[in-house]
């Protein structure tokens, strides 16, 4: 049950993230010569981070909890 609220609780933390990233992005990007990225595209950065870290973060959470 606790993971059901764990992901409620993530879905206000996935907007603002992608929120950030966006803004973030229109910053640098064009200091790179890259083009810069609206919000659906900020939204699909930041599932893609957050596919690539949830296992390392799984893991390290594993690790600590069995000390």
């Amino acid at each position: 049950m606790m993971g059901y609220f764990a992901i409620l609780a993530a879905i206000p933390g996935f907007f603002l993230s992608s929120f950030f990233l966006m803004l973030l992005w229109g910053v640098i990007a064009p200091k790179l010569g890259l083009p810069t990225a609206g919000y659906p595209l900020a939204m699909l950065m930041t599932i893609t981070i957050w596919l690539a870290v949830a296992p390392l973060a799984a893991a390290a959470g594993r690790r600590t909890s069995r000390r």
